[in-house]
């Protein structure tokens, strides 16, 4: 585990005055029950934060443009799909500490687990040398691939925006779940008024929103 941490602070660039802090980031909560630790759960919670805060301050010295704008091009920044291509970048993946039930899963290629120990980081990173560092860790992994994830498409944005101008509502309902609790798998509805529009299957409640969404979208498409 030391050297993996080791090699972990080696490949950001940044060494902590508390390794502990590394260490909680870097454990799922499989491994920490296994092995009676802290979790990351509650650094993902304040990374979340210190990830929004420096993307805001990013995108408003680089657009020009209204707060709306800015919202949304920061919700692409910060959002599961962003977070797993910047984790990808430096195969976060193969330093998180995971349980045996959640490694044999497939736990270390699951995108909510890998986004969730980015923003883990981000928080220990705060914790250990304040914000202008987390902004560092920022500025060389996140900011360089900004175009890229310009990219992405929300879908539930785009079909909220096109039914919106038709003064349609629109609603997402989770009709099914299933799998362990540490491998589960989601299927979403989504309806205009109260007709059906589409359904969508993900690892995620949000992957499976966003997929019926895109599902709804392309049946708009073809009629």
């Amino acid at each position: 585990m030391n050297n993996l941490v080791k090699e972990f602070e080696d490949l950001i660039g940044y060494h902590f005055n508390n390794i502990n802090l590394l260490k909680e980031a870097l454990t799922h909560s499989s491994y920490a029950n296994e092995h009676n630790l802290k979790s990351n759960e509650r650094m993902e919670f304040l990374g979340d934060a210190v990830l929004e805060l420096a993307m805001s301050k990013h995108l408003y010295s680089i657009i020009d443009l209204d707060e709306g704008v800015l919202t949304k091009t920061r919700a692409k920044a910060v959002c599961e799909e962003a977070l797993d291509l910047y984790a990808d970048k430096i195969n976060l993946n193969k330093y998180i500490l995971l349980g045996r039930g959640e490694e044999n899963s497939g736990g270390r290629q699951r995108p909510a687990i890998i986004a969730d120990a980015f923003e883990a980081i981000l928080g220990a990173v705060f914790l250990d040398g304040g914000f202008d560092m987390a902004f560092k860790i920022v500025e060389k992994f996140i900011i360089p691939y900004f175009n890229e994830i310009l990219q992405f498409k929300d879908y539930k944005s785009i079909l909220q925006e096109k039914l919106q101008s038709e003064k349609r509502n629109i609603k997402y309902v989770i009709i099914r779940e299933d799998g362990p609790p540490n491998n589960k798998t989601f299927e979403a509805a989504v309806y205009m008024d109260d007709i059906l529009m589409g359904k969508g299957i993900g690892k995620t409640k949000k992957d499976a929103q966003q997929n019926a969404a895109k599902k709804a979208l392309e049946k708009e498409a073809k009629n």
